[in-house]
């Protein structure tokens, strides 16, 4: 029995035929074509057109059931009668159980059947009523809901922190993540590395690619482009700075944590030391003290140290745990994690007197002299802030700890215009393609202003007695007070992709007992973001991966936030706007729908180069849409996965507290551990 209603499919066949959201849809479902191009084609628009219903419907769906030798596009087809089923309960389920999607779903329904133009302001509000509810408004109420939202921010602090950072110099442990990949030449011979490392990659290129991330590194690429030396040459620069104001001595060596991780397999052996030759082989960084990480140093430091003191010290057989959590491989959310909880390690085993840890990107810079044109302070006077480690009450009345604190980004381009420039604009212009059912760059832009750009003046919030709490935050803009770490332990699960720093804060959103863990805005901190103008190839090379993961956000997103107790409406209503978006009533219909009318978007454009990007698209979305859905984007698996990963943290946490209880006590083994653990270390040192 068809589950899904006539008013849902009539709203899906009037998307893929208006041609403002896919140009020329009529001409896409052609089985008779030939060419490279026409199967993906084909199997994209059987889709929608079986989902839409109509007179093509089953004609689609025997197109889709036919017997394929390919094996790729065989997978595709599987994935899309598979998507038709589930997308048909899903949604299905939707309009029986929940009254206000139903009326959404008529409504708009009801909009179509009596003619009004899909571009009008009545026909957008009910698409998004319907598929993206967190977009409602904008952007034509764009300064009622920038007001509304920074109300909805605030905190009245009750208790500043007095001891704050005063030597975030000698007290922060920076740290960033180095991504690596294949080259982009795939004429190995012209690729200017070691003969070693040349022939390792060889074997690489015939490896299924794992990961993918949004601009990782391609080994070989020239020192120009190379983020890594980039960003690391611009913290030292930073430091330099702070020398020269006075906010740190001369001989101030900052500690930067590296975490390595690669996109292929086989890249894990020539990570370190192709890393090591770019550092060492360029400008001297005279103020870093560089420690990088690949995922056999974080194995080792569990197998050596913290397994071994988890054993001794709680009798822990379930020691294992913590090499699941602890580690640098894999998605975003893993490393991220790691990056995080390192300073704690840091804290127990290498310095006492680290305070905090502040994570950067290396394709940002801290401008230092326009901060301190335009805020009076540099980027360590904006560390130093009794605000970072203050209490207070939100705008509901619930007690918050603001234990961590985020900055803000500039574009280089954008910077000549002033530091609070935007760096995500508001669309112009009506949506393209899949923007029409989940327009993502609205809500984050509505929250890049009211969030990130927000000012602390005496008329407003003063940053004293008030100040704004930071939901939508950006991954290298972030730091976390270590006693604050401890005592509340948040973490990304390891399968989370994309939004990983977004996602850190779900973790610990609410709490049974004492104030809720939160992000201050620190109003004026900014990193200028340069990636454009030196990763502008390893950009396009990633930009369907970058694509896709956006998509396989959405599961993820709403599979995760359905593993807490606290109720879906209580979670998005802390995380609207925008990182709340993509926890989603109807996540595998959002996603896959998405997906497809990118993909007939692209296909309609006609050009060589828009196909072939559709093409792999329409490849590389179903295989992880697939993957993920069936997985982490399951509520229950991903369930099961958070207590997992909550009991990994929380044994590698008790480990540390105990090995540090002992170390105080001058206990033997913790001495012993201690000395195990400096020995690691030095090896990290590049």
């Amino acid at each position: 029995m068809d589950r899904l209603p006539d008013s849902f499919r009539l709203i899906i066949r009037r998307l893929i035929h208006e041609p403002a959201v896919v140009p020329g849809f009529g001409f896409q479902f052609k089985p008779g074509d030939g060419g490279w191009a026409a199967l993906p084609r084909n199997l994209n628009a059987a889709f929608l057109l079986a989902l839409g219903g109509g007179s093509l419907s089953r004609s689609a769906l025997d197109f889709l059931s036919a017997d394929r030798g390919e094996r790729e596009w065989s997978r595709v087809a599987r994935f899309y009668l598979d998507a038709l089923k589930r997308i048909e309960a899903e949604a299905g389920d939707r309009m029986s159980g929940d009254q206000a999607f139903r009326t959404a779903v008529l409504d708009l329904a009801r909009c179509f059947d009596e003619g009004f133009e899909t571009g009008s302001p009545e026909t957008m509000e009910g698409i998004r009523r319907v598929f993206f509810p967190e977009g409602k408004g904008l952007p034509w109420d764009r300064a009622g809901s920038l007001q509304d939202l920074r109300q909805r921010r605030s905190v009245k602090v009750c208790a500043s922190n007095r001891d704050y950072l005063r030597s975030p110099h000698a007290q922060v442990l920076f740290t960033a993540n180095v991504l690596l990949t294949v080259p982009l030449e795939k004429e190995l011979e012209r690729v200017p590395v070691a003969g070693k490392i040349r022939e390792a990659v060889r074997q690489v290129l015939s490896e299924d690619q794992l990961f993918w991330y949004d601009h990782p590194i391609p080994i070989g690429v020239a020192p120009g482009k190379n983020e890594a030396v980039y960003g690391l040459r611009g913290l030292d620069a930073a430091v330099r700075f702070e020398i020269g104001r006075g906010t740190a001595p001369p001989e101030a060596r900052i500690p930067v944590l590296l975490s390595v991780s690669v996109t292929h397999k086989g890249l894990h052996p020539v990570a370190r030391p192709w890393l090591r030759g770019e550092l060492r082989g360029g400008v001297p960084l005279e103020h870093l003290d560089i420690y990088a990480v690949t995922e056999d140093d974080a194995r080792k430091m569990v197998r050596e140290v913290l397994a071994p003191a988890a054993r001794h010290y709680l009798a822990d057989g379930e020691t294992g745990l913590v090499g699941e959590v602890f580690g640098v491989d894999g998605e975003y959310g893993r490393h991220y994690s790691f990056l995080k909880a390192a300073a704690a390690l840091w804290q127990v085993v290498v310095d006492e007197n680290t305070r905090a840890s502040f994570k950067i990107d290396l394709d940002q810079v801290f401008p230092q002299e326009e901060m301190v044109a335009e805020t009076g302070r540099s980027a360590f006077e904006h560390l130093s802030d009794p605000l970072w480690g203050a209490e207070g009450t939100d705008s509901d009345g619930a007690p918050v700890r603001l234990g961590m604190l985020a900055g803000a980004l500039v574009d280089e381009a954008d910077i000549g215009e002033g530091l609070f420039t935007p760096d995500v604009k508001w669309p112009q212009g009506p949506p393209e393609a899949d923007r029409w059912i989940f327009d993502s760059a609205l809500t984050q832009a509505l929250s890049t202003e009211a969030e990130m750009m927000a000012r602390y003046s005496p008329e407003g919030f003063d940053g004293q007695k008030n100040c704004l709490q930071r939901v939508h935050v950006t991954g290298g803009m972030t730091g976390i007070l270590v006693e604050d770490l401890r005592r509340y332990r948040p973490f990304t699960p390891p399968w989370i992709g994309r939004a990983e720093d977004q996602a850190y804060l779900l973790s610990t959103l609410f709490t049974g007992n004492g104030p809720a863990l939160r992000y201050v805005h620190r109003s004026g901190l900014f990193m200028r973001h340069d990636k454009k103008s030196f990763a502008g190839e390893a950009i396009e090379a990633s930009r369907v991966g970058k694509t896709v993961g956006d998509y396989v956000r959405i599961l993820l997103f709403s599979a995760y936030a359905r593993a807490f107790p606290w109720g879906i409406d209580r979670i998005k209503s802390a995380m609207d706007p925008f990182s709340g978006c993509f926890i989603s009533k109807i996540p595998l219909t959002v996603s896959t729908l998405r997906l497809a009318l990118k993909a007939a978007w692209l296909f309609g454009r006609g050009s060589e180069k828009s196909e072939r990007e559709a093409g792999e698209l329409v490849s590389q979305g179903c295989a992880r849409l697939a993957e993920a859905a069936g997985t982490a984007g399951d509520p229950e698996v991903a369930g099961s996965w958070y207590r997992r990963c909550k009991e990994g943290w929380d044994l590698y946490y008790d480990t540390l507290d105990a090995l540090e209880r002992g170390l105080q006590k001058g206990d033997a083994f913790a001495r012993r551990m201690r000395r195990k653990a400096l020995g690691l270390v030095r090896e990290w040192i590049v």
